[in-house]
Order: structure tokens, then sequence, then C-alpha cells
């Protein structure tokens, strides 16, 4: 397999992104490069999301797009995986007539065997069986460009079941990694000069229930903390009803705990949440985040929202907008509701036209940019913490990092101290990132 090179596109999540990495140092074990062009690639994956459908529809027309290649390139492997691949099976062979490959969630550890098995025999192939234990939750694969941030994944699958999730059906039931094999990946890391790392799950709140070890994610981020060299700890995705005290108490107690949490709230209706078979009602979100704010003033909120959840009503809407009032997310990402095959709540009656769903989604998202924009511009004036991930993508000579309440800032100058935590005083803010300019005084030196 010497000399070959592979091209993967990525669609979705934090944890598809991870997985694409993992692929990468899997197949640069078995003689493949990456490339950023499919025009030289001898090897294309495609790993799909289907948690939207228009992140369904994208990652089909994209599997059409490479057709012509493959016509071109007779000896060109095309494969599908991801939570698509998972979902449609054998399905994707008969759709795609180029394809093959097709493998799912649990089978990442077993792409190198599969592409030598194309190319032994010239077959297609699909595994997307569910596997006890998922042995790729646990390759090791180090960020590309000396990026200072690396993903770690500590759990898969979901145990919750909201009515409008697919992710229990693709991803399969919640399953853990061991702590101690966490804490030796994220030491690893440290020892190649990764500052910050992203711990990733469906629900990592969730973590260790499924283990006999007396390890909850508390206990890990706990524990994370205390390993030299990791000097920011951000984690993502959390489910509020697994929220507990001893978690919140970190963000006062952690030092490397980041100032930030991503809380889907989904909806501000008690009706809809229980519609939506979230396990908790509006109130108790509203505690919790009193309780995050009271533990850490300075932590920023970020949250989902559906809009157009079957049965809502003018009224659920606003209890949706008056949550938002209340709570002020510093951020907060809105969908209209898509059905998705196979979830409960596509037998829900009371389904909302579209033109109501887009109207209140234009609404909900102008009032959400207005309290982003408030709250990124109470940062004027102030001094922040940057970790320097690069140049910025807008110009070359400035550079880009993220405060620890994850809000994006670009500077001048600094490019070269990629990699080091800066004071930054921040000195304009916009909907989606900061500006500033940089303090001589390192905050952590390279």
């Amino acid at each position: 397999m010497g000399g070959k090179n592979l091209y993967i596109h990525t669609y979705g999540c934090q944890m598809n992104v991870h997985e694409s990495d993992q692929i990468a140092a899997l197949m640069l074990q078995n003689g493949y490069v990456r490339t950023d062009n499919p025009r030289r690639a001898d090897l294309i994956i495609v790993n799909t999301c289907t948690i939207r459908e228009k992140a369904a529809q994208k990652a089909m027309s994209q599997l059409g797009r490479f057709r012509e290649l493959k016509r071109k390139n007779p000896g060109l492997i095309v494969g599908v995986g991801g939570c698509l691949a998972q979902q449609l099976g054998q399905v994707m062979l008969k759709k795609f007539p180029h394809l093959s490959l097709v493998f799912g969630t649990h089978s990442i550890d077993r792409i190198p065997a599969l592409v030598r098995s194309v190319e032994a025999t010239g077959a297609r192939f699909v595994d997307t069986a569910f596997r006890e234990s998922i042995v790729s939750l646990g390759i090791l694969a180090f960020p590309e460009n000396g990026h200072p941030s690396a993903y770690v994944t500590i759990m898969q699958g979901c145990n919750n079941f909201c009515s409008y999730c697919v992710v229990p059906y693709v991803r399969g039931r919640e399953v853990s990694r061991k702590c101690e094999d966490i804490l030796t990946e994220i030491k690893a890391l440290a020892d190649r000069g990764i500052k910050e790392v992203v711990l990733l799950g469906q629900n990592v709140n969730s973590y260790g229930k499924t283990m006999n070890e007396e390890c909850d994610f508390a206990n890990l981020v706990t524990k994370i903390g205390k390993i030299n060299g990791i000097e920011r700890i951000r984690f993502t995705t959390s489910h509020p009803k697994d929220l507990s005290g001893e978690l919140i108490r970190c963000f006062s107690n952690v030092k490397t705990l980041c100032e930030h949490i991503h809380l889907p709230v989904q909806s501000g209706s008690d009706k809809i949440l229980r519609r939506m078979n979230r396990k908790y009602g509006r109130e108790i979100y509203m505690e919790k985040v009193r309780d995050l704010r009271s533990a850490c003033p300075e932590i920023s909120i970020t949250s989902d929202v559906i809009v157009g959840f079957p049965g809502e009503t003018d009224r659920d809407f606003q209890e949706t907008i008056d949550l938002m009032e209340k709570i002020r997310f510093d951020n907060a990402y809105s969908f209209l509701y898509s059905e998705r095959a196979g979830t409960a709540a596509m037998k829900l009656d009371q389904k909302v036209d579209v033109c109501i769903k887009r109207e209140r989604l234009h609404y909900l998202q102008s009032l959400q940019e207005r309290h982003t924009l408030e709250k990124n511009r109470t940062l004027i004036g102030k001094r922040q913490e940057v970790l320097i991930e690069g140049p910025s993508k807008n110009c070359q000579q400035d550079a880009t990092g993220r405060t620890r309440s994850n809000k994006i800032v670009n500077f001048e100058g600094g490019i070269e101290k990629k990699g080091c935590m800066v004071s930054v005083r921040i000195k304009d803010a916009y909907l989606h990132s900061l500006r500033g300019e940089l303090s001589q005084e390192e905050v952590n030196p390279c």
C-alpha cells in the first residue's frame, strides 16, 4: 500500500472530525498519506452525519459527485462511513454503484483490513455490525499541523432515546472507555505538546454509568486536571438531566476546566420537552444554569434549540423565547425540526407548517444574535487568556485563538507563538468573533 493518497470528506460534529483523524492515523500506518485534493486520491472516505436531514442530503450529493472520479480512475476506492452509512448499510451500495466500502460507527478500526480486501478481490463490502467493545474509541490521533488542541473520545452512544434523535440507533447504546485508558491517551498527547483536550461523547455527563469501576465524569475531569502539560479542558456534549452537582463544582475546583459549557435545552416548553422525552423540565434546566453561574460567574453557556417540533403552539414557542430572554445564552444553535427515520417523533401528530417553523426560527435567531452580541461586547476593554491556534482565516498576518470561554479572537501579530497562551486586550466585538490587541506579556510562555 506504500505511497498512496487518502482523501477524507467530513460532515457533522466534532466527533466525526476526530474519527476522520483516527481514520487518517490508521491509514498512515498502512502506507497512505492524507491529501486535500480528491483527484489525487487512491482512497476516498466520506464520513457522514444523519442527525439532521440537510447533513444527510449533503453527504449523498457529495458521494454522487465522486462517481465521475471513479469512472476516470477504476482503481479508486470510494468508501462511506459514519451515521448515515450505519443507518442505510447495504442500501448505500445499491444507490451508489461506484462505492466499494460501507462501514459503520463501530467499525473504524477495521478499515485497513477492509481496504486490503477490496484491493485484493475487487469485491464490495459492508460492515455495520454493532460490537460490545468499540476498539476504535482508543485510536490515538495527533492533530495535524501542530495544532495545540486535541479531541479525546471518552464514550460513545446514548441511552436516552429522545423522541427526535437517531443517535441510539446509529451509534448504539452507551459505552464508556476505561478511565486509565483515557488518562494514558491524554498523557501521550501532553508529551507531544498538546495544551488543550476536548472530551467527546454523545452524552459526556453520563460517562462511567455503564462501567463497574467507580469513576464518573466529575472524577474523570478532576484526574485530567492533574496531568502535567494540559492547561485547558473542554467537553461536549452535555445532557441537562445528567449534569451533576459534582460536575458543576468542577468549574470552581478544577483550574484547567474552561469556563464554557454546551447545554442543549431544545425547548422552553414543558409540554414539548415531555414530547421530546428529554426527562427534565424548564425549571430544572434554569436551576442548573443558576447553579453553574453561582459556581462560576464567568461561565459561557451555549445551547441547542429545535423549532417547530410536533405539537409546538405559539404559546410553546413563546415559552422558549421567554427562557432565552431569562438565561441569555452566549450562543445557541437552532434548527427546524426534521423527521428522522426510525424515531418515535415520526408518529406524533400536530405537525407544524413549514412556513410557521421558518418564521419562528427567524425570530429566534434574531433574538439570539442580539444576546450574543451583547455578551461579546461586555468583554471590550478586558484582557483575555487566548490559546493561539495559528493564522486567522481572513487575514494571514493576524493570529487567531480562543478564550477560555470559547470565543474566537483575532489580533495582529503572534503567529509565531502558535500553541502559546497569551494575554489579549479586547478592542471590539462582533457576532462571531472578537478583535483584540496582543499584550507583550505571555500568560504561559512556550
